[in-house]
């Protein structure tokens, strides 16, 4: 276990931010908690454009921090499967906040339905994502979002003020 990082504050939003605090960390434990990525090279091809470096680093980071574990591949034993630990998967309430602010107050490629089945459904969502997580079940919950969709929106926004 790594050495207990000395904090900038007792302030627990401050304690979290130090380990969750870039984009790049959380879209990496979106990808394992809803999208069902477990590889290097799926973190890479997932559309987000993240740097090889910058992906090894902050899968570094989440193992060093006790979110994610490595195991070998069954299939390949030369290559890592990546798994978020019980403190990771306690991040779900936090990844559907963001999920559902981030879709109501920016331009995204959510689908608006999912979005509304996922608010009104918070418990259920969860439930279904610890199941998922617990029962090692690699089929997605939530689908990539379409880039497409994104710009459609921009275009009808822009062309009705």
């Amino acid at each position: 276990m790594p050495p207990q990082r000395t904090r900038r504050s007792g302030c627990p939003v401050s304690a979290a931010l130090e380990v969750l605090g870039d984009r790049w960390t959380l879209l990496v434990v979106r990808d394992l908690m809803v999208r069902g990525l477990t590889t290097f090279k799926q973190f890479q091809e997932s559309g987000e454009g993240i740097a090889t470096n910058i992906l090894a680093a902050r899968l570094r980071s989440l193992r060093d921090s006790g979110i994610v574990t490595t195991e070998p591949d069954r299939a390949d034993g030369r290559s890592l499967r990546y798994r978020l630990t019980e403190k990771g998967i306690a991040l779900a309430p936090l990844v559907f906040e963001l999920l559902l602010w981030g879709a109501r107050y920016e331009k995204t490629g959510a689908p608006p339905a999912m979005i509304d089945a996922i608010a009104a459904n918070r418990e259920a969502t969860l439930a279904e994502t610890h199941r998922r997580w617990r029962d090692r079940d690699p089929m997605p919950l939530i689908p990539k979002f379409d880039k497409a969709a994104i710009a459609r929106l921009s275009k009808r926004q822009g062309a009705h003020p």
